[in-house]
């Protein structure tokens, strides 16, 4: 073999491990492209966050004026079954599983809304019913955190109404908007 034919084969053999370490190098992102991504998330993200929140504040709130509807039943029931009782407290309504029905435990709902949630609430509204005598009671469902588990606190009394509070925790029935 000639010489010339031998450097041939050499300098395409080098020419073809250039360009195959050519692509190599090329194979990866550029740190331009990486960043463009990340900042696309982020800005998705930017936009994702606040509507998640303000979901999650309104079913807190569905769930807080559900749970004031079941206190105000349980409030009724307990009032009729144990009449010269009275009305009782937020611990009175429930009761430890397996709940055996008396003035202490009265069953009528779970025992993780009776004892607000170990005292920690629930769905992000603490429970209480405080003045509860023979002839009422008043119930109140006030956000953990206003604004940020939820915008509005509601109460309630023997009457049945619910009543909500905006931007404030402490609702009171004679000075606040009934819900529909």
């Amino acid at each position: 073999m000639s010489i010339r034919v031998k450097e041939a084969r050499q300098s395409s053999a080098l020419r073809a491990l250039e360009t195959g370490l050519m692509k190599l190098r090329q194979a990866g992102f550029s740190l331009i492209e990486l960043l463009l991504v990340v900042a696309i998330i982020l800005i998705i993200a930017a936009i994702a966050i606040p509507n998640f929140m303000r979901a999650r504040m309104s079913a807190n709130e569905s769930s807080a004026s559900q749970n004031m509807r079941t206190i105000n039943t349980a409030e009724v029931s307990y009032a009729t079954t144990y009449s010269t009782i009275g009305f009782g407290t937020l611990g009175t309504l429930g009761g430890a599983q397996p709940c055996t029905p008396s003035s202490t435990t009265g069953c009528f709902i779970d025992n993780f809304l009776a004892t607000n949630g170990g005292g920690g609430g629930k769905d992000g509204y603490s429970y209480s019913v405080s003045n509860n005598t023979l002839t009422g009671y008043s119930s109140n469902a006030d956000a953990l955190a206003i604004n940020q588990t939820g915008a509005r606190s509601f109460c309630s009394d023997e009457t049945g109404l619910i009543y909500y509070k905006v931007g404030a925790n402490g609702c009171t029935t004679t000075a606040d908007v009934p819900l529909q």
